[in-house]
């Protein structure tokens, strides 16, 4: 499709036929149903190639087609980025928050999260994907609150009142809580919640076996 715009003409290519059968209805409409663009002063092009990853020899190509028409100059030859599906949406929908949730305040996001801040004795995160907080973690998160059971929840420091993923209540804190509890993170295994140190973070993202039957 070749439509007027105020820079000059915009070139829409069809991102779903064959790159030969392109190129000829190119070619077709430059010199067959388009003659008029032919004439007159120097035109401005800016192809749009949709979703289609073009080479650049492909791209050489449809330039060349659109360069010998003598007055056609091609100012910007760009590609979508690619479509996401809902699903991977959802995983990559990461929220970065800086603040300080205080005691009595709720912070709700649908996707991983990442606060930059403390969240204080009464304070609350609830999301449906994974939590990091690079900051003091003393009140109560909840991951996985859709019911995902492969999220974590890990802090600078892990001192809450209560962690919770999907329908997995943690341990009384007082049974799991050694140490300086700095960089941790809290993960299901076999259904259980179990808490190790951020390090070891990648042994988890890494092993699918760890979450079979999810």
């Amino acid at each position: 499709m070749i439509k007027g715009v105020k820079e000059g003409l915009l070139f829409l290519l069809d991102d779903q036929c064959e790159f030969e059968v392109l190129l000829a209805e190119l070619q077709y409409k430059l010199e067959k149903t388009h003659q008029q663009l032919l004439t007159g002063p120097l035109v401005h092009i800016h192809v749009k190639l949709g979703s289609r990853a073009a080479t650049d020899e492909q791209k050489e190509q449809l330039a060349a087609i659109i360069r010998s028409q003598g007055n056609l100059m091609i100012a910007s030859m760009e590609s979508a980025p690619p479509s996401v599906d809902s699903d991977q949406k959802s995983v990559n929908n990461l929220q970065v928050v800086t603040s300080i949730i205080r005691s009595g305040q709720t912070l709700e996001h649908d996707g991983d999260l990442l606060l930059i801040g403390d969240v204080n004795p009464g304070g609350t995160l609830l999301c449906s994907g994974d939590i990091y907080v690079l900051g003091a973690l003393r009140g109560m998160a909840h991951a996985g609150v859709a019911g995902r059971q492969d999220v974590v929840i890990a802090a600078s420091l892990m001192r809450p009142t209560q962690l919770r993923i999907a329908d997995v209540v943690s341990r009384p804190p007082e049974e799991w809580m050694l140490g300086d509890a700095a960089m941790e993170f809290a993960y299901l295994e076999d259904g259980q919640m179990q808490i190790d140190k951020l390090s070891q973070l990648f042994r988890i993202r890494h092993n699918p076996i760890m979450f079979k039957g999810v």
